[in-house]
């Protein structure tokens, strides 16, 4: 696999270790067993898979590169550059403007980008209409365009299935960058439709089997489908494609859903002209982490803590999982563990900080302890290190990490 050039203070000392090791020692990537660290009273269960992935990493280099190639040129990022905010506060205290945010709020107008001023497109990429309008002011797009090749994937997959007549269901969260990308790409050559989750891809459903009326449609999909939608032409031939970060068992389980409905509708021998099977489209590392975080689910661990910006998605599902099983804190970084009886942490279901005290035995502890793809592993460390500050008794760090160094 590729090594990128990524700033050092992005590596870890004590992680990186560790995967390396797990690496090594499993190359075809078959084992997804975590990995255990006893410290004595403390004790961490490490997921297989965590942190940076291929295009983040890919996306930090080119970002750094930008700012090193151009020195006395103002440099943009249309958005975030990923979901984290050390990263995305690092490369604007050397000098990097947001152009808008996640959302798409406007932070610098458009005229006040020039040709001779450098933009990079985030690893999320962006929609068609944002890079004509840059190209049409003379603006250099493909030279720092860090959009994911995975990203890039689920495009293709969507510009195949238009050219063979099928209307592309988007499962992906409507606001999210990377699905407003999508949507725009997939609109160029195929009726599109984005539903969120499977209660949404119900809803659509019913315009499927007549259950509901088809001008309704409209005012409950309003401005998640492409123009000139009609849904008693276009939802006769589908095919499911999704933002790379959502959950792979729910978008198995859409697709799964919308195959019967063709089954249902048309009979099993017409189904090829109805749906088409397009497998999943997530990228590797989401199905790595998420495949990771299962296995997480079998330990008998105390709590799960989750390290990763609180606006990321692929974070916000490993949270998801975690969930399931264990009392689970969604953290940014060490400084939100305030002490061994109060932590700060993210609840995504209602998108707000809350406080939880006396959440950490006082005697011995086992903790689950993971990351999302757009978190650098030195995160996870500081937060390792911060809850070993509360146990004096647990064993030096490099006696622990010693038997894990590569090669070991």
């Amino acid at each position: 696999m590729k090594k990128f050039e990524i700033p050092a203070y992005y590596r870890s000392s004590i992680t990186g270790k560790i995967k390396e090791a797990r690496r090594l020692k499993d190359l075809r990537k078959q084992d997804f067993t975590p990995t255990l660290l006893d410290f004595g009273p403390v004790k961490f269960y490490l997921a297989r898979h965590f942190g940076f992935c291929y295009g983040v990493e890919n996306a930090i280099e080119i970002s750094y590169r930008a700012l090193e190639e151009n020195p006395s040129r103002k440099v943009f990022l249309l958005s975030q550059m990923i979901h984290n905010q050390e990263v995305n506060n690092d490369l604007q205290s050397r000098g990097i403007q947001f152009i808008m945010d996640t959302d798409g709020k406007q932070f610098i107008p458009w005229d006040a980008i020039g040709r001779d001023d450098v933009v990079i497109i985030p690893a999320f990429g962006t929609t068609v209409e944002i890079e004509h309008l840059l190209l049409d002011q003379g603006v250099e797009v493909q030279k720092y365009n860090t959009t994911c090749p995975f990203v890039e994937k689920v495009w293709n997959r969507a510009d195949k299935l238009g050219k063979e007549n099928y209307t592309v269901i988007i499962h992906g969260k409507p606001k999210h960058e990377e699905t407003r990308a999508t949507f725009s790409h997939s609109s160029q050559g195929a009726p599109s439709v984005v539903v969120r989750d499977m209660e949404e891809a119900k809803r659509l459903g019913a315009y499927i089997t007549g259950e509901k009326p088809v001008h309704e449609f409209y005012q409950e999909f309003e401005s998640r489908y492409s123009s000139g939608f009609n849904p008693e032409i276009h939802l006769s031939q589908v095919g499911v494609v999704n933002q790379t970060t959502m959950l792979a068992t729910e978008t198995q389980a859409i697709a799964d859903y919308f195959r019967q409905l063709m089954i249902d509708k048309y009979g099993i021998l017409n189904l090829k002209e109805h749906y088409a099977d397009t497998r999943d489209t997530l990228c590797y590392a989401t199905n790595d982490n998420q495949d990771s975080t299962y296995q997480l689910l079998e330990t008998d661990a105390d709590l799960a803590v989750v390290v990763g910006g609180y606006n990321s998605s692929n974070t916000s599902h490993i949270v998801e999982l975690c969930e399931r099983k264990f009392p689970t804190y969604f953290i940014n970084s060490e400084q939100e563990i305030k002490s061994q009886t109060e932590i700060h942490h993210y609840d995504y279901h209602q998108k707000q900080k809350r406080i939880t005290h006396n959440f950490l035995p006082e005697e011995e502890v086992k903790i689950i302890l993971t990351s999302g793809a757009s978190c650098p592993d030195t995160l996870v460390d500081r937060v390792m290190l911060r809850f070993l500050e509360f146990y004096n008794s647990a064993k030096p760090l490099s006696e622990v990490i010693e038997s894990y160094r590569p090669g070991a």
